[in-house]
């Protein structure tokens, strides 16, 4: 688990315990050719050594798969998704002579494709705005149709979407909030148009400013972040306090994890989080 992964997770950590919730683990390990061999168990690991200790049984996405299927024969029986065809190249700016690639234009929405053909299945969407109030990032509106057309929701090799398989994954655990990092925010329209569809509740969302490194990109492990220093757990949560401007005091520098952590849950307050999308990872030794 690199830096950016543990920052976010301690938010989500203390917004949890400071309101006495229950913080539960998810893995996400539905992309089967990117996932790395031990790394749930080095993500268990890395919580439980700098003392964030989640509630219930660990929920693994890859044993919810006939529940995800289930889900999406629903919305096909009315008629909400399709097949898609589309490959890249034919998405692009220059073919289709448009500004916003990023736009699904509707490509297979309305034609046959042959069951013989790779596919991916696409959710229709519609001109209705999706608006939620962000505990950090404030009010957020957005017309799916118009900002960003048709999404998928299975991948052509068959892998549930990472968009789609949460929102059930909420549902099933009995999510009513959820923190995470500013880069999953534009996906937040196209969870809650899925919820509504499935009849399921929204939760309340907090997302977080994430963590960039100094050329201004996202800490993540496909850009090789360096994992955490698992040796000296009560340093490390007393510069991610630091980062996310709680502002412990300096007296606690060399205290237990524990300490730290009881410390931080007392004292919890985003506030100072507010309209910030970005931080830096570069944070200033107080040995210094």
């Amino acid at each position: 688990m690199h830096l950016g992964s543990l920052y976010t997770a301690l938010a989500g950590f203390l917004q949890t315990r400071s309101q006495k919730g229950l913080w539960r683990l998810r893995i996400d390990d539905l992309d089967t050719p990117r996932n790395v061999k031990y790394a749930a168990e080095a993500i268990l690991k890395t919580l439980e050594a700098f003392g964030l200790n989640w509630d219930d049984d660990v929920y693994y996405q890859s044993q919810h798969i006939d529940i995800y299927q289930h889900s999406l024969n629903e919305l096909e029986k009315n008629h909400l998704i399709y097949p898609c065809a589309c490959s890249r190249k034919n998405l692009t700016a220059s073919v289709r002579n448009e500004a916003s690639p990023d736009i699904y234009p509707g490509i297979c929405r309305n034609r046959h494709v042959h069951t013989d053909v790779p596919q991916a299945l696409r959710i229709k969407t519609d001109h209705r705005l999706i608006s939620f109030q962000d505990e950090l990032q404030g009010f957020i509106s957005c017309d799916l149709a118009a900002q960003q057309g048709d999404f998928i929701v299975r991948r052509k090799d068959r892998i549930i979407a990472y968009q789609f398989a949460v929102v059930i994954d909420d549902g099933l655990q009995q999510v009513n909030h959820i923190v995470r990092g500013c880069d999953l925010l534009n996906e937040t329209p196209k969870q809650i148009y899925v919820q509504q569809l499935l009849g399921l509740a929204t939760p309340s969302y907090m997302h977080v400013p994430i963590i960039v490194d100094p050329q201004g990109y996202k800490l993540s492990k496909q850009a090789q972040a360096t994992a955490v220093d698992l040796t000296m757990p009560n340093r490390v949560i007393f510069q991610l306090l630091n980062l996310l401007r709680q502002n412990p005091p300096i007296e606690l520098q060399h205290a237990p994890t524990t300490e730290l952590l009881s410390w931080a849950i007392m004292h919890w307050n985003p506030a100072g989080l507010e309209r910030v999308h970005e931080l830096s990872e570069y944070l200033r030794s107080s040995d210094a």
